[in-house]
C-alpha cells in the first residue's frame, strides 16, 4: 500500500558542511542518522549563553532531532557543555502528515541506553532474541514521581555520537541488553553506516565504540552494539497499547548534546502520522509511524531517547518535533515518539537477523478531500493491485478509507502509518465510503516481504 506523495519532504541531519535550509534540521556532529517527518526541519541550537548558537527564522518545519555539530568534535559525556552550532546537511525537506518536525538528530549527541525489559504488547512478534525485548510488557497503571523514573531509567539511556559522509552529530538511545545492545532511531546512525564512527556515552561518563546490527528506515529504528562491555542497567518496556491521553509522561536523551537531560509531560495525542527525516519522492518508501504526541519537551538530540511512564517504563522512542524556529527551532510542545510496541517488534526481527517485514493492503492510495477541497475525509484508494490483499478483500477504484478498526483516518499518510501499527497477517476492519454510502470490509493484511517498494 502506498499513498501519492503529497506535501513536504522532510530533511536530513546537520553538517557542517552545507548552509542551513530552512527546511532542514540542525544537529550537532557525530555518528550518523536518518529520520523522516513530512514538511518539517530539524530545530537546531536556542541562545542560551556561551556557547550557544541562536536559532533562524520562525517557520514551521517537520525534522529529525539532532543538535548542533560542536567545534573540535562532539561534546564528551558529563561535560555539561552545549557544543556550537553547526550548518544542517542539506537534503531532501521533511515531510509530516501533520507538519511535524522530525526528532532525528543528526549531527547530533542523543544518549540513549535501551534497558531492563522489552514487555510484549500489542501485536508483538514471537521471539527469542536473548535480549530484555523477549519479557512481557508490564500494562499496570503508572504511579510514581519524575524523581523516582529519572533515577530508575538514565542509567539505561545513552548518548550516541556518529561520524562518516562528511558529518557527525549525536543522539541518544536506550539500552537493552546487559552487554550493550542499545535501540536508536535509524536517522540517528545513517550516516556512520558505510565506514563511518558510532561512539556510546553512558550515564557513569564511560564509552565505547559501537557497531550497527540493524535498521529499518520505513520506522526509524536501529540497533546498535557498543563493544566490550558487560552488566549494563537495561530499560523495561511496557506496552504502548495501554497509554491514554493525558497520563503523565518523562523524556531523556541528551537534546543539543546536554547529556542525562529530563522533562516532563502528558500524552497530548495517539496515533498521529509521523513521517520525519529524509524522504523519496515515492510514497511507498516514506518512514512513517503512528506517533505518541506529548507536550514534554524535546529537541535536537533527544533522537533514540526513550520516553517513559511513572513506572520508568518505556512507551516510545522520541523520533520528531514540531519546531517554529525553522533549522534552529526546538519544542514548542509538540514531540512525537514511536510507539514501543511497534519499536519492540521491529527490534526484535532485527535481532533475530530478519528482513523487518511491514504490513500492507496493496492499493495505491491519496488523501482525499471533502466538497470544499480543504478537509481530510479519508484515504481515497488509486490502484488496487491484483490479487493482493485490498483485491481479495473486495477494495475498489474510488473507494475511501476512513477508519482501521474504528481508528479514524483522514489523510492517505494516516492510513499508512496506521497499517504500519500492526502484524502481516493480522485481520483488520476498514470503514470506506462507496457510491456514497459507508461499509465495512475485513483485510487480512499482507507483507512487503521487506522491499517498501511492494
Amino acid at each position: 500500500m502506498g499513498p501519492a506523495p503529497t506535501g513536504p519532504v522532510p530533511t536530513g541531519p546537520a553538517s557542517g558542511s552545507s548552509a542551513p535550509s530552512p527546511d532542514e534540521p540542525r544537529e550537532a556532529h557525530a555518528p550518523h542518522a536518518s529520520a523522516p517527518p513530512p514538511g518539517a526541519p530539524h530545530p537546531g541550537a536556542q541562545p542560551a549563553g556561551p556557547g550557544i548558537t541562536p536559532g533562524h527564522g520562525p517557520a514551521e518545519h517537520t525534522s529529525v532531532l539532532a543538535p548542533p555539530p560542536p567545534p573540535h568534535g562532539p561534546t564528551p559525556p558529563g561535560s555539561g557543555q552545549v557544543p556550537p552550532a553547526g550548518r544542517p546537511r542539506r537534503g531532501r525537506p521533511i515531510a509530516a502528515a501533520i507538519g511535524i518536525v522530525a526528532l532525528a538528530l543528526i549531527a547530533g549527541f542523543t544518549g540513549g541506553i535501551l534497558g531492563n525489559q522489552f514487555s510484549d504488547g500489542g501485536n508483538s512478534t514471537s521471539t527469542s532474541t536473548g535480549t530484555s525485548i523477549d519479557a512481557p510488557a508490564s500494562s499496570d497503571l503508572p504511579a510514581g514521581t519524575v524523581e523516582q523514573v529519572a533515577q530508575k531509567i538514565m542509567p539505561s539511556v545513552v548518548q550516541i555520537n556518529f561520524s562518516g559522509g562528511g558529518e557527525g552529530g549525536s543522539g541518544s538511545g536506550v539500552i537493552i541488553s546487559e552487554d550493550g545492545k542499545i535501540v536508536t532511531n535509524n536517522h540517528v546512525v545513517e550516516a556512520a553506516a558505510d565506514g563511518g564512527t558510532l561512539t556510546v556515552g553512558f550515564n557513569d561518563g564511560t564509552n565505547a565504540r559501537a557497531t550497527i546490527i540493524g535498521t529499518d528506515p520505513a520506522t526509524d529504528i536501529a540497533v546498535i552494539q557498543a563493544e566490550d562491555v558487560s552488566g549494563l542497567e537495561t530499560a523495561q518496556f511496557g506496552s504502548s497499547s495501554d497509554v491514554r491521553v493525558g497520563q503523565e509522561v518523562v523524556a531523556i536523551g541528551s537534546p543539543f548534546g546536554l547529556e542525562s537531560t529530563v522533562t516532563q509531560g502528558i500524552v497530548s495525542a495517539l496515533n498521529r502520522p509521523v513521517s520525519p527525516g529524509d524522504q523519496s519522492s515515492s510514497s511507498d518508501t516514506l518512514t512513517t509511524f503512528p506517533a505518541i504526541q506529548t507536550d514534554a519537551a524535546i529537541n535536537p538530540g533527544n533522537s533514540g531517547g526513550p520516553l517513559v511512564d511513572l513506572e520508568g517504563r518505556v512507551i516510545g522512542i522520541n523520533s520528531a518535533i514540531r519546531s517554529s524556529g525553522g533549522v534552529e527551532g526546538g519544542s514548542i510542545g509538540l514531540g512525537f515518539a514511536i510507539p514501543s510496541d511497534l519499536a519492540r517488534n521491529v527490534s526484535a526481527q532485527i535481532l533475530d537477523g530478519k528482513t523487518v517485514e511491514h504490513a500492507r493492503i496493496g492499493i495505491t492510495v491519496q488523501s482525499a478531500t471533502g466538497d470544499d477541497q480543504i478537509t481530510g475525509i479519508g484515504a481515497r484508494v488509486a490502484e488496487v493491485e491484483s490479487g493482493g490483499p485490498g483485491d481479495e478483500a473486495g477494495l475498489r477504484e474510488g473507494d475511501i478509507v476512513t477508519a482501521v478498526n474504528d481508528h479514524p483516518v483522514a489523510t492517505n499518510q494516516a492510513l499508512i502509518a496506521t497499517v504500519r501499527s500492526y502484524q502481516p497477517g493480522d485481520e483488520v476492519t476498514l470503514t470506506i465510503q462507496r457510491d456514497g454510502k459507508q461499509e465495512d470490509v475485513k483485510v487480512t493484511l499482507g507483507s512487503d516481504a521487506g522491499d517498501l517498494q511492494r
